[in-house]
């Protein structure tokens, strides 16, 4: 990609843009031309890539909003971690995006997240009533949770080899993070803006005792869904780090599997970018090493 069809590429803030869906989007907005400026609480110099900003930003100091939005015409939104409800902090920041300019926005919200719901979801009434370019990713519960080391799923596989959810035996249609990034970035460069919500998930719903099944036989070791109620599981959640608060949420998720909210699959992988997603299977064998 020459030098001159990246300065003619519009200019993408990525917010989250270290993270795990954010560095994969940069790198598929980088090789199709387009400017990326990513955001994060440390700024640092331009990338040694061609086309890679960095700017400082933490979603609650709005002193570091003005210079991440400088010259921004689309933005890749992901909210701030492990905070409960950021509908304030991301409706503002939406708000002072469009004065500056800013047209197309691709906020990334959950499966379990209806538009209009506390939190996220009046995030995503926000841009479907404001911006004149949108799409909302809905994501459903993503693979990477098995092998990230700051994730509590991939301490229990690691040390006594479990899997604690309330879920029962509820089903999801794990996605690959990778899948998702294809999404959006698509959603952030497509000639045509998306103006919908995408229910994202892999090709088949799993039950968490599949999962171990399945991460048992890879790993060559025995791995093991533990079914615990709701008090169990947020204890659980708080022993691995996990603010009180943010656990009852994720336990009231783990509710909504048990009773059948995320036993779905959608073709939006497929319809969106003429491939099919991920498996598990053939996420789990190709990242091994991180169950033994």
């Amino acid at each position: 990609m020459s030098a001159r069809a990246r300065s003619g590429g519009p200019r993408v803030l990525l917010t989250g843009g270290t993270g795990t869906t954010g560095r994969a989007i940069a790198a598929r907005l980088e090789a199709a031309g387009a400017r990326v400026r990513i955001a994060s609480r440390t700024a640092r110099d331009a990338d040694a890539r061609e086309g890679v900003e960095h700017a400082r930003f933490d979603w609650a100091d709005p002193t570091t909003h003005e210079e991440a939005l400088r010259g921004v015409e689309r933005a890749y939104l992901v909210a701030p971690a492990m905070v409960e409800e950021p509908s304030a902090l991301m409706v503002a920041f939406i708000e002072r995006a469009l004065a500056g300019g800013a047209r197309r926005f691709v906020l990334l919200s959950s499966s379990a997240v209806p538009e209009g719901s506390p939190g996220i979801g009046l995030v995503h009434r926000a841009l479907r009533e404001r911006a004149p370019e949108w799409t909302v990713l809905q994501p459903s519960w993503f693979m990477q949770n098995f092998i990230d080391p700051r994730h509590w799923h991939r301490a229990g596989i690691a040390g006594p080899g479990e899997l604690t959810t309330a879920t029962g035996g509820g089903r999801v249609g794990f996605v690959d993070a990778g899948d998702i990034a294809e999404v959006a970035a698509r959603a952030l460069l497509d000639e045509a803006p998306h103006n919908a919500s995408h229910v994202i998930t892999g090709p088949e719903a799993l039950s968490y005792d599949d999962v171990a099944a399945i991460v048992s036989e890879i790993a060559g070791r025995t791995i093991r869904h533990v079914r615990v109620d709701e008090d169990a599981a947020r204890a659980h959640l708080v022993k691995a780090g996990v603010p009180a608060p943010y656990a009852a949420f994720l336990v009231r998720l783990d509710l909504a599997i048990r009773d059948g909210a995320e036993d779905r699959v959608t073709d939006v992988v497929q319809r969106v970018t003429g491939r099919a997603p991920r498996a598990f299977r053939d996420f789990a064998r190709a990242h091994a090493h991180a169950f033994t």
